[in-house]
Order: C-alpha cells, then sequence, then structure tokens
C-alpha cells in the first residue's frame, strides 16, 4: 500500500494488518511455502476476504511480513537506547537482530518465491540496518564505551556471520558478547 492518495487505514483495519502480517510471519517460518493463506487468515482471527483486501497476493503477504519483520528489528533501536545504557543497547539489538535472521532463514523458500515474482524485498534491507545501527554504535563512542574504528557495515556483516555460524541459539550469545568484547573502547 503504497500511493500518495490513499488514506491511513482505520484502527481496525490497521490491527487486521498487523494480526495478518505477525500471523503470515509466523506461518512462512514455520511452513515455508507450505503455509496457506486460509491458514494465516485463521491464525490472525480475520476472514480470507480480510486478508485478501489488505494483501492481494502471496507473493505481497510474503514481502509485507519480510519487510514488518525488518521495520521490528530496525524500529528496536532507538527504544533500546531509551531504555538502556548504549552498550546494553547494542547487546539486546544484536540478539534482536539473530532472531530475525533466524526469522528470515525460515521465510527463505517464501522470499525466493517473491524473488522470482521480480519483486525485491532486500532492495532497502541493508541501509534501513545501517540506519538502525549506527545510532547504537554512535551513543557507546559518545559515552566512551565503544570503539570509535568500527563501520555499521562491519558490525552487522559480524553479526550476520555469528547468525550464520551459530550452532543453536545459545552458541550465538556468548559469540555476541565476544563481539561485543571487541567492541568495547580500548578492546
Amino acid at each position: 500500500m503504497s500511493g500518495t492518495n490513499e488514506r491511513p487505514l482505520r484502527a481496525d483495519a490497521q490491527r487486521n494488518r498487523g494480526q495478518i502480517l505477525s500471523a503470515a510471519s509466523q506461518a512462512f517460518t514455520n511452513c515455508g511455502l507450505e503455509a496457506t493463506l486460509e491458514g494465516i487468515a485463521k491464525d490472525a482471527g480475520v476472514g480470507i476476504g480480510t486478508l485478501y483486501r489488505h494483501f492481494p497476493t502471496r507473493e505481497a503477504l510474503i514481502e509485507a511480513a519480510y519487510r514488518s519483520e525488518l521495520a521490528s528489528v530496525c524500529e528496536a533501536a532507538p527504544e533500546l537506547l531509551q531504555k538502556l545504557p548504549p552498550e546494553e543497547a547494542l547487546r539486546a539489538w544484536m540478539d534482536r537482530f539473530i532472531d530475525y535472521m533466524a526469522r528470515k532463514r525460515g521465510m527463505a523458500d517464501a522470499l525466493r518465491a517473491v524473488l522470482a515474482s521480480g519483486a525485491n524485498p532486500y532492495a532497502q534491507s541493508f541501509d534501513l540496518l545501517i540506519g538502525a545501527v549506527q545510532p547504537l554504535l554512535d551513543a557507546g563512542v559518545a559515552a566512551g564505551r565503544l570503539r570509535s574504528d568500527i563501520s555499521a557495515a562491519d558490525l552487522l556483516v559480524s553479526i550476520g556471520g555469528v547468525g550464520g555460524a551459530a550452532a543453536d541459539r545459545e552458541q550465538a550469545g556468548r559469540l555476541l558478547d565476544l563481539l561485543l568484547d571487541g567492541l568495547r573502547y580500548g578492546a
């Protein structure tokens, strides 16, 4: 839904859209292309017609679910900075990023179907993630707690390496702790 003439969604429509995206993300992560739109609508507590009003094709729903996951992880950064000291905010965000990566891996087949349809759900992903992590790094540098010579891009690649290499979530946590130790000022 990206037209300039479109009206904002009513509160109930926004709620329905959010429930659909949440159910879709869960379904595509757990079941891939085997997830049914009927099952997603049921899990979201809406009718299939409501799902199709928001997302006219399966590919549109998959792409929107992916973008919703991406937005969630990106929007967490400023919220975490408001609640936690910079180092803790960064570490909490790293956990969220690892969880996002796991969901994205679960959605891999579904996302490939979107790519095959000609859409590119990843078009702006890296830039959005850079925009999320840079303020976390900047806050840590300003507080004198993190090194200033690490770029947001390098950090994202490092976290991605942890997510791809870790055998399980527990090991990923230990590796993220190690990564944060390397980011500390004077390390």
